[in-house]
């Protein structure tokens, strides 16, 4: 039987030495225990919070076998498999699958601006390749795609495999609009506005929280599975009030640098951001003060998330 995936997931960072040659699998192995304790019911490694442009094929390797072998079919592990080479995207996929991973999270082709009938040849070339369940990951702002729900629906009703999607598009409607064409073919996870995502009838949430604040973003869920929605809406009014701070300077990649920072702060160091993102210390005062803002409203958030019993 495939996998089958619920709940929140932590997009992780992925842990560099301080002088970032290397992968660090100390930290890794210390991020991972803490992600269980605390009660995340699934990661994917090496999505966009994980910087997977910036690693080495064998830095991808290391990092995917350490994971799966630490977490030891305790949650499931995605990986991330993308790449513009419709060759190297399998190629990475049937690694994942070789080195044991749960299921796989793939944006469709990015810079070329593929067409409906180019992304459903990549798809179809990774189905045929690996027998692992399929996140497919719709993030235009990224990716510079967006897949329309005609063709999530179409690529969910060819394919098996191609169970699931993060959606990113920042049209909230497409939730709605994906269960419709897809039906039962596919389960949607939220990438953003998760309350009213599962409101509209998402099934799951991935987002990058959880590398700093993981016992709220999971909780978020169970909260919402248990009808305590506005209790969900006060956990997701305080994330939105940090997410603000970090979004106004650095609207785009500036999560990464603020994800390992925040970790960091929580007590689980993970290194600095590869080039070309912008490392925290290069923030200067800006990044200081901002962080001293987020600070306070994570500790608040503690505070509720305490409160709501979780």
């Amino acid at each position: 039987m495939p996998a089958t995936f619920s709940g929140s997931y932590t997009v992780a960072v992925t842990p560099f030495t301080d002088d970032l040659s290397r992968i660090d699998l100390d930290r890794l192995h210390a991020f991972l225990d803490w992600q269980l304790a605390e009660g995340v019911p699934g990661i994917i490694m090496l999505g966009t919070t994980g910087e997977f442009l910036s690693v080495t094929p064998e830095e991808r390797r290391e990092l995917v076998g350490a994971t799966v072998e630490h977490i030891d079919g305790r949650i499931p592990v995605l990986v991330g498999t993308a790449d513009a080479s419709t060759t190297r995207a399998v190629q990475f996929s049937v690694e994942a699958q070789d080195l044991g991973a749960d299921g796989l999270m793939i944006v469709p082709p990015y810079y070329y601006t593929p067409t409906d009938d180019e992304i459903y040849r990549h798809y179809e070339a990774i189905v045929g390749a690996v027998d692992l369940p399929i996140m497919l990951y719709n993030n235009p702002v990224t990716s510079n795609v967006d897949m329309s729900a005609e063709l999530v629906a179409r690529l969910a009703k060819d394919f098996a495999t191609i169970s699931y999607i993060k959606e990113s598009s920042q049209d909230i409607a497409r939730v709605r609009d994906v269960i419709d064409l897809a039906g039962d073919a596919i389960t949607v996870y939220a990438g953003e506005r998760v309350v009213d995502s599962y409101l509209l009838g998402a099934k799951g949430y991935v987002n990058p929280y959880g590398n700093y604040i993981p016992r709220a973003s999971a909780g978020i869920w169970g909260l919402l599975e248990e009808g305590r929605i506005e209790d969900a809406r006060r956990i997701d009014d305080l994330i939105k009030r940090f997410d603000a701070i970090i979004a106004a300077g650095h609207p785009t990649y500036g999560h990464q640098c603020y994800s390992k920072r925040l970790a960091e702060r929580a007590g689980f160091p993970m290194g600095t951001v590869r080039p070309p993102l912008t490392t925290f210390a290069q923030l200067g005062a800006e990044g200081e003060e901002r962080l001293g803002r987020i600070g306070a409203v994570i500790d608040e958030l503690d505070d509720v998330t305490r409160q709501l019993g979780l």
